[in-house]
Order: C-alpha cells, then sequence, then structure tokens
C-alpha cells in the first residue's frame, strides 16, 4: 500500500469569504488544467503527493505551515466540482467533521447518477482507509477530516488530517488507489513526513505508546487479532480480565493496556458481534461496526501474550532511513509568493494578481475545451522557462 504522511503545526480559523470563492475558482481552474493536459488520473496522483498538495495549497493563498490547508484545499475542490458538475474531471466526497460521515452517500449517489460500476469498491476503500488510520494506526493524531476524490473510471485517492491537540500538531494522510496492494500492509519506503516532531500525548493522560498494525513487520499480530476474534469471546474477556485486574498491567513497558482503558463489557459485545460475523483476516476484522482503537490495542496485545508475534510501535512518517543520499526536500512553501498568504505570510493576499491568475488560467482552459491548445501549450513552455 503506497503511504505518505504529512505533519503540520495546529492552526485555528478559516479563510475569509471573499478568499474562498477564489480559491474555489482557481483550484478548478488548476484542476481542470491537469486533468485537460494529462488526464484525471494523473490529478489523484497529485493529490496523493503530500508536496505537491501542499504547493497546491499554497498558489491558493493558503497558509504554508497551517493544518487548515488541507481542510480548506480540499474544501475548494469540492466546491469547484459542484460548481462545474461533470466537467471538472473528477469527482469529490466528504470533509472535515460531520460532513466526512456523508462520504459514503456521497459516493453512492454520484455512482448512481453517472451509472459508475465502482460504486461498491469506492464506498468500500473510503471506509476502510478512514478506519484505518483512525484505528489501526494509534499514532497519537484523531482523524477528524476525510476527502475521497475519485473518477466514474473508478480510480480514487483520499486525503485526510488528524489533530494532536496537546502537541499542537496535525498530520495528514494521503492515499492513492492504484498503489494499494493490501489495505493493512503498506511499505515504509513510500512513506514521506514533512516534520521531525513526534507525537506526544497530554501529559496528564497515561502514555499509550504509538500501534502500528498496517506495518510490514505486524503481519502476524494482524494474523492472530483475527484469530483470536474467532475463538469464544467469553474466553477472550476472561483472559483480559485476568490480566487487567489491577491499576496497570504488569507487562513490558512497550506495550500496556491499562484497566482504565479496556471497557470489558463493552468490549465481550464487540467481540461477540465480531466472532458472529467469523472475520477471515485483520481487514474484514477491521470493517466491524463498533470496532475501534482499544479493541485492535486489546486483541495486538493478547495476540503478542497467546501467539508470541509481536506488534509494531514504529512511527509510520518516520520509516528506516534508505541507502544512498537523502532527496532534496521540496520548497513547497515558495509557491505561497504566488499570490500571498491568508494571514500575511509571506505578504496579504494580492487580489488582483490572484484575480488574474484565475482569469488567465481559466481562459486558457476554456481555449483548450474548444480546440485551440495555443495558449495551454503557451503555460506549459512558461512553467518550464520559470523552472529554469
Amino acid at each position: 500500500m503506497k503511504r505518505r504522511i504529512a505533519q503540520l503545526p495546529l492552526h485555528r480559523g478559516k479563510a475569509p469569504a471573499w478568499l474562498f470563492q477564489r480559491m474555489k475558482r482557481l483550484a478548478g481552474a488548476i484542476t481542470m488544467a491537469v486533468v485537460d493536459a494529462f488526464g484525471p488520473g494523473e490529478m489523484l496522483r497529485r493529490l496523493a503527493d503530500p508536496w505537491w498538495f501542499q504547493a497546491f495549497g499554497c498558489a491558493l493563498g493558503f497558509d504554508w505551515h497551517s493544518s487548515g490547508l488541507t481542510t480548506v484545499t480540499c474544501g475548494a475542490v469540492k466546491e469547484a466540482a459542484k460548481a462545474c458538475g461533470d466537467d471538472l474531471g473528477i469527482l469529490v466526497a466528504g470533509g472535515k467533521g460531520a460532513t466526512s460521515r456523508k462520504t459514503p452517500a456521497e459516493i453512492a449517489a454520484a455512482a448512481d447518477r453517472l451509472a459508475i460500476t465502482a460504486g461498491e469498491r469506492l464506498v468500500y476503500a473510503s471506509r476502510t482507509a478512514a478506519k484505518v488510520d483512525s484505528a489501526a494506526v494509534q499514532d497519537g493524531f484523531q482523524v477528524y477530516h476525510h476527502s475521497f476524490f475519485f473518477t466514474p473510471g473508478g480510480a480514487w485517492c483520499v486525503v485526510q488530517q488528524g489533530m494532536n491537540e496537546a502537541a499542537g500538531l496535525a498530520r495528514r494522510y494521503h492515499w492513492l488507489g492504484e498503489s494499494v496492494e493490501d489495505f493493512v500492509c503498506e511499505p515504509h519506503n513510500a512513506i514521506s513526513d514533512l516534520s521531525d516532531a513526534a507525537a506526544r500525548t497530554r501529559p496528564e493522560a497515561p502514555a499509550l505508546p504509538l500501534l502500528n498494525m498496517v506495518a510490514w513487520e505486524a503481519g502476524d499480530n494482524r494474523a492472530a487479532s483475527a484469530a483470536i476474534v474467532r475463538d469464544k469471546p467469553e474466553k477472550v474477556v476472561a483472559e483480559l480480565a485476568r490480566l487487567t485486574e489491577g491499576p496497570t498491567l504488569f507487562l513490558p513497558d512497550h506495550h500496556p493496556v491499562l484497566g482504565a482503558d479496556v471497557n470489558l463489557p463493552r468490549l465481550e459485545r464487540i467481540l461477540r458481534r465480531a466472532h458472529g460475523l467469523d472475520p477471515k483476516n485483520f481487514e474484514s476484522l477491521l470493517g466491524v461496526s463498533g470496532l475501534g482503537p482499544a479493541t485492535i490495542r486489546a486483541l495486538s496485545l493478547l495476540a503478542e501474550l497467546i501467539y508470541e508475534a509481536p506488534a509494531s510501535h514504529r512511527d509510520p512518517a518516520q520509516p528506516a532511513p534508505a541507502a544512498g543520499v537523502s532527496p532534496a526536500v521540496p520548497k513547497y512553501a515558495d509557491y505561497s509568493f504566488a499570490h500571498g498568504g491568508k494571514d500575511g505570510h509571506p505578504f496579504p493576499v494580492d487580489r488582483a494578481t490572484y484575480d488574474r491568475s484565475i482569469a488567465v488560467l481559466t481562459e486558457a482552459v476554456r481555449k483548450a475545451r474548444i480546440g485551440d491548445p495555443e495558449k495551454t501549450g503557451a503555460l506549459r513552455r512558461l512553467g518550464r522557462l520559470a523552472a529554469g
């Protein structure tokens, strides 16, 4: 599974209405230009690249170092899709907070309207990606934003974001459907991070070690977790009750399960439901309704104790260093100089320049779509010239 991660400072506030209206128009024009020149699949690949996505948001005028760039950029593309209809080339579902829970219904509605045969598969991809980053990857970030981008042909990508309020950080997760080989096993060489900052928990809360159930080295632990659920639920609960009798569990520090974190009656209800569904593997186990981080952590612990199947506690944002010279870090913040930034960094948004950018790009797309590719070609050449 090809998956990349970006980590950002957590910022409050939102784009003012006058700026968001321009962001929507420019996001639509850029998306149309990319789709017309390279196809909708390439637009998904770019959205799934954290560096390109960050530069995209900066060019739209949002602050390069703000977590709000994610939600506003996704929202601008979604609003552009609403305004342009099927002409945009891609479809968008989901969003922030309660809107994210409407994602399956929005995908299904679009699939019905456009007769997309892959509708059920797209809904499954959205739900599974959200469940993985909210339950299977326990890195200290609570997922609160989920945007799903897709095409009538069934290609898709996900951009979702989690927050760690205690650390003042947000982390963005990118998925690209064409690279997903296994929803619950991701190769670490497809992960990148914008920050070296590590996830931290609230100082007043018991520290729970990071748990990465989708790391390749956690394969045995995943298989054992599913096997435990297929066992008798009362047997599993009894084992957990024995292990959590005291205020803390006398186990190695790297993987404690605190008694306060294990609600045995609720856990038993979830296990009975999962047992009835007879999950064949960890991926199907994740699909059980109500099964969340606490249940996953408890099952992972039992998998270690009973089957001696080690869990992974490696942060997915910090993979093992690759051999050779480290690649240069893309300067996505440079794109903030295109139009300025919402909060005045590196300078206040230049409305006149912003509006000219929208007009030029929109006109280029319009001309290209009526058989005059000269202007689009000129823009492409200009981009190469500017890149040096």
